[in-house]
């Protein structure tokens, strides 16, 4: 286990998320870890707890409600310039992964996912920034048709900033067949079977 002391100081970490269950279970592992957790719901609370703490750490969520986490990266970035953001969500997709990248964050976790996971991401990637073509492997495999629709459909919400009526209209589908297709849990690859 990496020390939070040792590893640059005492200034406290920033949760971003809008899940009181999550922040609360999230806030005590990582306190009982040496961190000063600060937790914010929205954006803009976000915002001005950076403004006034300074956190070297940030763990943010993907959907805070109706706002879109992408889109506070490049403002905590300009508020904490040296802040490590590690960007959590549920809906894991390539292209998030990627624009997050583009973005500024420093790693992209799926939920569900663990404390020690959370402290490993924050603290033991500053050894080797790695470029955008080391974030992410290639599978080995081809996907699955609906692996890939899954992605694309990610990609195209990305690009959209966000916006549900543009991506629909982007992909040529109906706004609540998109909405459906956003509510399922994103496609699992099936693991390969041994004979």
């Amino acid at each position: 286990m990496i020390d939070p002391n040792q590893a640059g100081g005492t200034r406290p970490l920033l949760i971003v998320d809008d899940d009181d269950t999550f922040v609360r279970v999230l806030t005590r592992a990582l306190t009982s870890r040496g961190f000063d957790v600060l937790s914010a719901r929205r954006a803009d609370e976000a915002r001005a707890l950076a403004r006034r703490h300074q956190p070297r750490h940030c763990v943010l969520d993907l959907k805070l409600g109706e706002e879109n986490g992408l889109r506070l990266i490049p403002d905590l970035h300009e508020l904490v310039p040296d802040m490590r953001i590690l960007l959590l969500t549920g809906y894991a997709s390539i292209a998030t992964a990627v624009e997050a990248i583009k973005r500024g964050a420093h790693d992209y976790l799926s939920k569900p996912v663990d404390a020690d996971a959370i402290v490993r991401a924050l603290l033991e990637g500053d050894v080797a920034q790695q470029s955008e073509d080391d974030v992410l492997d290639a599978p080995e495999a081809p996907l699955a048709l609906r692996r890939l629709e899954w992605e694309h459909i990610q990609r195209v919400l990305t690009e959209s900033d966000g916006n549900i009526s543009e991506t629909a209209r982007r992909l040529g589908m109906h706004r609540r067949t998109l909405q459906r297709k956003l509510s399922k849990h994103p496609v699992r690859e099936r693991p390969e079977q041994t004979d």
